[in-house]
């Protein structure tokens, strides 16, 4: 069964880049239990005296209402004035995470012919977060035991947890949710049934005679009694909010993606530092990967990237798959054989489906070396400050100026990702400055191929390109137009370690 979260600690995964996800522990968050969610209260210790107008309620109540009754009750009465008082902030951080799942709860509600208010029920159940678990062990966005979970189609093991999951977890909250309305036949048992089971809600109904939720609401256990009422509050904020001068600050959206499809191990760290996407942001769009790797025996998962790096992946899946898929041997090489670009069944393209791998020893032929003139390219830093403007976030002012966001919380001390209106943020860009220095003789990568004629040599002018602290080869290939297999072959590199000083062929 599900079990809420309004009255148990919380724990979270976070993205962690540390051997804390290697070790299978999943550490509680920072945030204390009051800052991600709030406590609700017995009813009776909110307060006597209800500043929103009894019969303004009942109004809103009666047009809010479709196809799940919205009762009005002291309950949901006090339980909407807890919401705009003491957890403003709770209800503000609902309105700004809609953008990011409502789409798919609606979708999905709809495909199964439900009502598609129950999309504010996750929002009592995880307060939106998809990879929160509570201290019964319920996990994700609907909050599914593991035993149900699995039940209802959840794959769970060491490093994937579908719970967490977004759209297959909707699935599976959806028929669940038909399963038990179609044992009740009616919307607030059902939900009543979600919280506690079908089971003690059955009992509950054999004990008080009852036959609504209100005739066996006090019977129920204490969290379920305040359950039903929950859910008409945050349906009542969602709507009628702005009323009372709660609004979204720092909307989330979806971050564009494509997919590309995983078979065998991969290193997510070593992949996400050589396609410089932000970890927190892989997380973000895959959080049911609790580890920071998949296992050999992954076939055929679907791992989300960001949109702006699908390209990038393509044209150097095999230097990147070289990377990050397999630790090996020093002398070898691992080598992606890639199918082309494929589409996978939703539409969205992948970079390397179905990849296999072989092995190849580098030989060590060595060098010519001719002479040549240097065109040493030094970075200097520009500082500039940009001002938070009202529905921005670091994702979307990290787009802008083309930095990622790991870079902009941390040339600002940010702890956490969210940032208010008015606030001035340090951006830090790279100014390239060309400096042309006559060389003696310097290495020239030449393996397999051609000796050209001595003639052509005097005249060939290679442009090369000193490295300088901070530099990685993705960054240098970016700034010449080059892919990263390109400037290895040029300049004879195993791995994907360069040193400051180091002095790298751009082109001949």
């Amino acid at each position: 069964m599900c079990a809420g979260l309004w009255n148990s600690p919380l724990r979270a995964f976070t993205p962690q880049e540390t051997l804390e996800f290697e070790q299978d522990t999943v550490k509680t968050v920072a945030e204390t239990e009051q800052d991600l969610m709030p406590y609700l209260p017995e009813v009776e210790e909110i307060g006597p005296n209800p500043a929103i107008p009894e019969a303004l309620l009942r109004s809103r109540f009666a047009k809010l209402e479709k196809s799940i009754p919205l009762t009005y009750h002291k309950s949901s009465h006090e339980f909407v004035e807890y919401f705009i008082y003491k957890k403003a902030n709770f209800t503000k951080t609902m309105m700004e995470k809609m953008p990011l799942y409502f789409p798919i709860f609606e979708k999905t509600l709809q495909k199964y012919g439900l009502p598609v208010e129950l999309k504010y029920l996750s929002m009592i159940e995880s307060g939106l977060n998809p990879t929160v678990i509570s201290h019964a062990s319920a996990g994700g966005l609907w909050q599914f035991m593991p035993a149900t979970g699995r039940e209802f189609g959840l794959y769970q093991d060491r490093y994937i947890d579908e719970r967490f999951e977004p759209v297959k977890a909707t699935e599976a909250a959806c028929k669940y949710l038909k399963q038990l309305y179609n044992i009740f036949g009616d919307w607030e048992l059902a939900l009543a049934s979600y919280n506690t089971g079908p089971g003690n809600v059955k009992r509950a109904m054999r004990r008080s005679h009852g036959t609504t939720f209100w005739t066996i609401y006090n019977v129920l256990p204490r969290e379920t009694r305040s359950y039903v009422p929950q859910y008409v509050a945050m349906n009542y904020m969602m709507n009628y909010g702005n009323d009372h001068g709660i609004f979204p600050q720092n909307t989330e959206f979806p971050i564009p993606n494509d997919t590309i499809h995983i078979n065998g191990y991969i290193d997510l760290l070593t992949f996400c530092q050589q396609t410089n996407i932000d970890f927190e942001e892989l997380r973000k769009l895959n959080p049911q990967i609790t580890k920071t790797s998949l296992p050999e025996k992954t076939a055929d998962f679907v791992l989300k990237v960001p949109s702006v790096r699908f390209t990038y992946l393509v044209s150097n899946r095999s230097t990147i798959m070289d990377s990050c898929t397999r630790k090996f041997l020093p002398g070898q090489t691992m080598i992606a054989k890639a199918d082309s670009t494929a589409t996978d069944s939703l539409g969205q393209r992948t970079a390397f489906p179905y990849a296999t791998v072989a092995y190849a020893v580098n030989d060590s032929e060595e060098e010519p070396e001719v002479e040549g003139t240097e065109v040493q390219v030094r970075s200097k830093t520009k500082k500039s400050t940009h001002t938070v403007r009202r529905g921005e976030n670091l994702l979307s002012i990290s787009r802008k100026y083309r930095v990622s966001v790991s870079d902009l919380k941390r040339w600002n001390h940010l702890r956490r990702s969210s940032i208010n209106r008015g606030q001035r943020l340090v951006i830090l860009k790279e100014v390239k400055v060309k400096e042309t220095v006559s060389t003696s003789r310097v290495s020239v990568a030449s393996a397999h191929t051609e000796k050209a004629p001595a003639h052509k040599d005097r005249h060939t002018r290679k442009r090369y390109h000193t490295v300088q602290k901070g530099d990685t080869l993705w960054i240098i290939s970016q700034r010449y137009g080059l892919e990263i297999g390109q400037l290895k072959k040029k300049n004879r590199i195993r791995g994907n370690a360069i040193k400051p000083g180091q002095k790298l062929i751009i082109s001949a």
